[in-house]
């Protein structure tokens, strides 16, 4: 066997040939199989970066989240560049005052001594992973994942420690995810906690905000991470929203062989072109991938890329996406399409540079915090914890709070991004040796990853 090895990284790619048979006197085939070689401890740091990323992101695109999502009056001026660093504009749920995280469109950051509060961006991925890790599986039941939300989600129709809300009281749910939860509680299971005539909301946005760290659970294999998904993704969304979820998940996984040495824009417009391709044709998805990607190659400012995305998909209601003409609260803008383009415009133009990222994502509109958080925590797991603090000038809070929106953890919910990514390396061992058909090379502490 003959193993090429690339220049020494944490991430290496290595092409394995083996023997062939010989077919006639005068051919031979090769087989060749492509193992992914990731060091476990490097990962272990990258998953400390996701966590890290995905809260600057989730926080910072909370101070604008549904102050533009379209249509008459101030909720239909966009943001541009230019608002960044100045005041915060009320959002639909609060007309009269801006945000109370932030007067001022701004990163919002936590140092050492403080801690990142749980949100729906990241509780709904913690318990995954912690009920993953309880049962010691790679792919979670119906009952399982039903027990789990029970367990750690407060029901809304008893008090919380949040008080009430319009509905009842706060537990933290909003649209799919909230009637799943309702349906569990009556004893339903997932998968039919999604269905249409049992969930109205199961094109919104939930699944593809809550499942994206399953990619990351089997690095460099979005077949494996995709069967690992599927279950929590269709827990809250089916059709296009499911579809949006596994391009998230695929998008994660992949995200592996990105080489944070090198220009990561590139390459991340190299995965997500690979990623595309769970996609179905002839659906919007697809469509508004293409539609964005193409706005982006044309070379027209990020602004007008996502003015664009409001006059195709919201208002001329092309590409099968007819959101608009549902007569939804807000005109859908939980929905999963549009907030889905929304999101490629920061992902294309912030070109693989976190900051700028966040900041196009939380000027784009619509449910700002979620797209964003979502790429913050894509690319902070390339660049892990270490590069976060370098690129933000300064020490950062490792310190998680899930009790902020959850319950039934030890410690009073207080946890660690590096305790975080120390304990889904277990997950990724049981995926790798078991799912992938893979090896750890215990005197490296390597996985050992077969690529199809």
């Amino acid at each position: 066997m003959r193993r090429l090895m690339l220049p020494a990284l944490p991430l290496l790619l290595a092409a394995c040939a083996t023997a062939g048979t010989v077919s006639s006197p005068h051919s031979a085939a090769t087989a060749q199989t492509a193992t992914l070689e990731i060091d476990r401890a490097a990962y272990a740091r990258r998953m400390e970066g996701f966590w890290l990323g995905q809260s600057i992101a989730n926080w910072t695109g909370l101070v604008t989240e549904m102050d533009k999502i379209g249509g008459e009056g101030p909720h239909g001026e966009f943001y541009t560049r230019e608002d960044w660093g100045q005041p915060d504009q009320p959002s639909i749920f609060d007309p009269g005052k801006p945000s109370p995280i932030s007067p001022t469109i701004d990163f919002v950051l936590r140092t050492p001594g403080e801690s990142w509060g749980a949100d729906d961006d990241t509780d709904i991925e913690y318990i995954y992973q912690d009920a993953l890790l309880k049962h010691r599986t790679s792919m979670l039941t119906p009952q399982q994942i039903r027990q789990a939300w029970i367990d750690h989600i407060y029901d809304e129709n008893k008090p919380t420690p949040y008080g009430a809300d319009e509905t009842g009281y706060q537990n933290y749910l909003w649209v799919s995810n909230q009637r799943a939860h309702e349906l569990m509680l009556a004893g339903t299971l997932p998968p039919e906690t999604s269905d249409p005539a049992l969930n109205e909301h199961w094109e919104m946005i939930d699944a593809q905000l809550s499942t994206e760290i399953f990619g990351l659970f089997a690095p460099g294999r979005p077949d494996i991470a995709l069967r690992m998904a599927d279950l929590p993704i269709r827990t809250a969304a089916r059709g296009e929203a499911a579809d949006i979820a596994r391009f998230h998940v695929a998008l994660h996984a992949l995200s592996a062989r990105v080489d944070p040495a090198r220009p990561l824009g590139p390459q991340l417009r190299g995965i997500a072109e690979e990623a595309s391709r769970v996609l179905p044709e002839g659906e919007y998805p697809l469509a508004m991938y293409r539609f964005v990607l193409a706005q982006y190659e044309s070379g027209a400012s990020w602004e007008e890329a996502r003015d664009a995305v409001y006059q195709r998909y919201q208002v001329e209601m092309q590409d099968g996406y007819d959101i608009s003409a549902r007569g939804l609260y807000c005109n859908g803008c939980f929905a999963g399409g549009i907030n889905f383009a929304a999101g490629l415009v920061s992902y294309f133009y912030g070109e693989g540079d976190l900051r700028d990222t966040i900041r196009i994502g939380t000027l784009a509109g619509w449910d700002s915090d979620n797209p964003t958080a979502t790429w913050g925590g894509l690319i902070g797991s390339i660049m892990g914890r270490a590069a976060i603090e370098e690129a933000f000038g300064m020490p950062l809070s490792g310190s998680f709070h899930i009790h902020r929106t959850r319950k039934g953890f030890p410690n009073d919910g207080y946890d660690d991004f590096a305790a975080m990514g120390e304990r889904s390396l277990e997950i990724v061992d049981r995926a790798v040796t078991e799912e992938a058909g893979g090896s750890i090379d215990r005197a490296s502490n390597r996985w050992i990853i077969p690529q199809p």
